[in-house]
């Protein structure tokens, strides 16, 4: 049997492993898909004007004038998704806690202390 001042910190890293899988991957399924908060300050300042050809163009001065596509924007888990496939935000949240944990766990155990 182990003695419950070694057990503690597996326990909590075990619950604190539960809980932050469950919010990734079913409380992300419950978010918008479309989180508008920062486009509408980005907007703030221009008018969106569609052109004859479909595409839409922005007229005035906001910060969303100067917007680039981000150079990850075509990877894998882009868009809070798998490979951009709708309603798979909560499989992207699992893997990206399970990614953060190997990665965090590997620093860790390089950077620890040794005793003895």
């Amino acid at each position: 049997m182990t003695a419950p001042s070694t057990r503690r910190p597996a326990l909590f890293f075990g619950g604190f492993l539960v809980v932050a899988l469950l919010v990734a991957g079913l409380l992300s399924a419950l978010a918008s898909p479309e989180p508008d908060g920062l486009d509408s300050v980005a907007l703030h300042g221009c008018t969106v004007v569609e052109t004859p050809d479909g595409a839409e163009h922005l007229e005035g001065t906001c910060i969303a004038q100067h917007e680039a596509e981000h150079p990850l924007s075509s990877g894998p888990m882009a868009d809070y998704t798998v490979g951009g496939a709708e309603g798979t935000t909560g499989v992207a949240g699992v893997t990206g806690v399970i990614v953060t944990v190997v990665v965090a766990g590997g620093v860790f155990l390089l950077l620890r202390r040794r005793s003895g």
